[in-house]
């Protein structure tokens, strides 16, 4: 699916890992993280799974936060500051075929409410629904991160607030 006009954009930078994650916990304290769909873009290594893992933290996860490169999608139900709520965190990185998406059943999950985060979201092809909010992270040759983001939806722009 491609994007529905963009509703907002806002860039930020982000001159450490600390940085990441004081933005993750920002998130987590709003309202409407709880039922956005997220998509999280940029090169291997630019920090994706990193701003997930930091937002599940933040929360309330607990243990090990998987890359879900290999199994596709990691779900989590946690005990957010924002009461019980259902986390999916994908990664479409090895699709090669957007009909994967249809094949694999995820129709269900993105049409219940709850967290969905996707990685490499654009190899999901047009089945996907459209998100909330894209984020995509560049990373920098001085080790900082300059990520643009943009709105889709009020939900998201709640989120850009």
């Amino acid at each position: 699916m491609s994007h529905p006009p963009i509703l907002e954009t806002r860039t930020l930078r982000w001159p450490d890992e600390t940085a990441c994650a004081e933005f993750a916990a920002d998130w987590a304290a709003r309202p409407a993280i709880a039922n956005a769909c997220i998509e999280l873009d940029g090169p291997l290594g630019a920090g994706k799974t990193t701003l997930v893992r930091h937002l599940l933290r933040t929360l309330g996860a607990t243990g090990r936060i998987k890359s879900p490169t290999y199994a596709v999608v990691e779900p989590y139900l946690l005990a957010s500051p924002h009461g019980a709520l259902a986390v999916w965190h994908f990664d479409f990185y090895r699709f090669s075929d957007p009909r994967e998406w249809e094949d694999a059943g995820f129709r269900e999950v993105f049409a219940a409410p709850g967290l969905k985060l996707c990685e490499w979201a654009g190899n999901a092809g047009p089945y996907r629904p459209a998100a909330d909010l894209a984020l995509q992270i560049a990373p920098q040759a001085d080790e900082s991160r300059v990520v643009q983001l943009q709105a889709f939806t009020a939900r998201g722009q709640e989120l850009l607030a």
